[in-house]
């Protein structure tokens, strides 16, 4: 092609023949397929830099148009699979986001709902509250209850039921109205 020849040879005026030559079909097949204006527009005048650029090293091995074309699909096709990996990217990142969301105000309600259950065991009476801790939270035995307060197994077993009946009846009133307005 002689206008490929005088480019390769730092004619100015033969690139500026190519670039209206072709600039507004090589546009339209790139809008076509990728379907943004600018985007399109950017990929063609990509192209024509590299050509110039390159203008020395050019020996498209098919005719120079269908050089122009498939170097334009080639770029659409690798936008296109750019699209699709930030696509993943930003659906990930959004789930991974909701998941963090999630776990934060979950956290948050786990914390508000213990203080809530360590308030009504703080309401219980003093000795009651003194065997219910010793038995939740020390995880001690009946026994091992008793031995340490000076009271008999049985009397350690009423205080601890009637200390998870109050908080049955406390807490079961006060986690309906969280779970409620916690929404």
């Amino acid at each position: 092609m002689e206008l490929l020849d005088l480019v390769k040879s730092d004619n100015e005026v033969a690139f500026a023949e190519i670039y209206d030559r072709y600039f507004g079909v090589l546009y339209l097949h790139a809008y076509h397929r990728l379907r943004d204006k600018d985007e399109a527009k950017d990929l063609v005048q990509e192209l024509f830099v590299y050509l110039w650029s390159k203008r020395a090293l050019l020996e498209p091995k098919t005719n120079f148009s269908n050089y122009l074309y498939t170097w334009v699909r080639n770029r659409v096709l690798n936008a296109i699979a750019h699209k699709h990996v930030e696509e993943k990217y930003r659906s990930a990142l959004a789930t991974q986001v909701d998941v963090a969301e999630a776990f934060t105000d979950h956290r948050v309600r786990e914390r508000q709902l213990a203080a809530i259950i360590e308030r009504e065991i703080h309401a219980l009476p003093p000795k009651m509250r003194e065997v219910f801790e010793l038995s939740r939270k020390y995880n001690l035995s009946y026994k091992e209850i008793g031995d340490k307060l000076n009271l008999t197994e049985q009397s350690v077993r009423s205080h601890v039921k009637n200390a998870l009946k109050i908080l049955r009846i406390k807490l079961g009133i006060v986690l309906f109205i969280f779970f409620l307005f916690c929404k």
